[in-house]
């Protein structure tokens, strides 16, 4: 399987995750270092495309996150969707420190960042900060197509069903040298993996843990399963955000914006919103 370029690739880049939350500064009006942005009023925020539930078009987790800080910030919010380029280096490039060649952005902020030194070093141009969420992978299977969930094994002759390019398709595909390969159903989207799912045309799903909280909503007829596949990355990684190099003090106020929000339960309400649990670092 190729190496995912779409959205799900943010989903792979697990290793060397930084944790820390950062420093907690005090609420205030912009600093003197973002007059554009005072001048402006606005807070230009780049989203995914295609990564419900956190942004689908404009819509979802990420897209809510970016409205109330700026609102923290006592700016507008302009939401800035885009599609997945090739690599995180392209949406880094063209989505924060330079702007399309078509015109289209930067943004002051782009969310939904893995927290991840190899990507920062590889990036110099940006800053990246302020984890918001610790994605994980998860298997979800149907109790009645599988019963008793013991190990991988329980998935023989089972119809799995996977997001194409993305890092559950990859590890599904791979586990026991290909051995699930036959049993394995490739979706456009987790989300319609999960559909079918729910409608009884799969009989497990591998997924991330967001994606199944949002379509499965705690049924208890698909329990989910944490599968220690060697390809996983172990404890997940951290997803946060990423402004210009030079915006540091932009991404100050964006991580005491975030910090206030944690503690007053607004990010926990928002998650809840569409049926995640909130899991920061």
């Amino acid at each position: 399987m190729s190496t995912p370029t779409s959205p799900s690739r943010r989903r792979v880049l697990a290793a060397g995750l930084l944790l820390g939350a950062g420093a907690i500064a005090p609420r205030a009006v912009l600093a003197a270092d973002a007059p554009a942005l005072r001048e402006a009023g606005i807070l230009k925020v780049a989203v995914y495309n295609d990564l419900a539930p956190f942004s689908d078009h404009g819509l979802g987790i990420d897209a809510d996150l970016g409205t109330a800080l700026a609102g923290k910030l006592g700016l507008k919010p302009a939401l800035l969707p885009f599609n997945a380029g090739d690599d995180l280096g392209d949406d880094l490039r063209n989505m924060v420190w330079k702007g399309h060649y078509l015109g289209y952005g930067p943004a002051d902020v782009m969310l939904h960042v893995p927290v991840d030194r190899m990507l920062m070093n590889a990036n110099p141009q940006v800053e990246i900060f302020a984890p918001y969420y610790v994605e994980t992978v998860r298997l979800v299977r149907s109790a009645q197509a599988i019963p008793r969930f013991d190990g991988v094994d329980a998935l023989a002759g089972k119809r799995i069903g996977v997001e194409k390019v993305s890092i559950s398709g990859m590890v599904m595909l791979g586990e026991g040298g290909g051995r699930f390969r036959e049993q394995v159903h490739i979706y456009p989207t987790a989300i319609e993996a999960l559909e079918q799912l729910k409608a009884g045309g799969l009989d497990a799903v591998l997924a991330t843990r967001a994606q199944i909280e949002a379509v499965i909503k705690g049924d208890p007829a698909f329990p989910l399963q944490e599968v220690p596949f060697d390809r996983l990355p172990r404890g997940g990684w951290a997803v946060g955000m990423a402004v210009k190099k030079d915006n540091l003090g932009l991404a100050r106020k964006l991580q005491a914006a975030l910090n206030d929000m944690a503690a007053s339960g607004e990010l926990t309400t928002i998650f809840a919103k569409y049926g995640v649990q909130a899991v920061r670092p």
